[in-house]
């Protein structure tokens, strides 16, 4: 959001990310994102309420979805899948404000290079992986990683800012007239 211009205040929710049954991915994400907008906005006092951003992001690969590992050992063995593969990243980012609810979604595909040992033990060594959908940070050191990006760099971050722009504008618009 800074890198756009917006001002912004980050604050965390709790949300059950559980998957429900044949639940696809882009739909699992898509149904993430608006269900952390929607639990801030209806935690905020009618007075303090602004428009109101959720995102969320997931790995998939050969159709299965990665989540956050849950440990070095998760993430080792997730990068060790993605090695050498293409996978996709799919993040959603929801926005509510008082007219209602707006969801935009961004899909990539990542293809990572073949990795060694010594470097999953050298990645996974860094706790980046933590929290991160597929055990990796784009952002970060698994920059080294990728051979190939077909999409969304920020999408991949976790906050595709051309969508987030696109549902954004219009608000600046007619608070702060014409928008670039």
């Amino acid at each position: 959001m800074r890198q756009i211009g917006i001002d912004h205040e980050v604050r965390a929710v709790e949300v059950d990310e559980t998957r429900r049954s044949r639940e696809s991915a882009t739909a699992y994400v898509s149904r993430l994102a608006e269900t952390k907008a929607r639990a801030l906005w209806d935690d905020l006092p009618e007075a303090e309420r602004r428009p109101v951003l959720g995102a969320d992001t997931t790995v998939t690969l050969d159709g299965e979805i990665f989540g956050k590992p849950d440990g070095a050992a998760s993430a080792r063995a997730m990068l060790g899948r993605l090695s050498g593969r293409t996978h996709e990243v799919h993040t959603a980012v929801a926005l509510v404000c008082t007219h209602g609810v707006e969801l935009r979604l961004c899909s990539s595909a990542v293809r990572f290079r073949r990795l060694t040992d010594a470097e999953l033990d050298w990645y996974c060594a860094s706790d980046e992986s933590v929290d991160k959908a597929g055990g990796y940070a784009i952002q970060g050191r698994a920059a080294v990683f990728v051979s190939h990006l077909a999409g969304s760099y920020s999408g991949v971050m976790g906050l595709p800012l051309c969508e987030t722009w696109e549902l954004l504008a219009p608000i600046l618009a007619a608070r702060d007239g014409p928008v670039p």
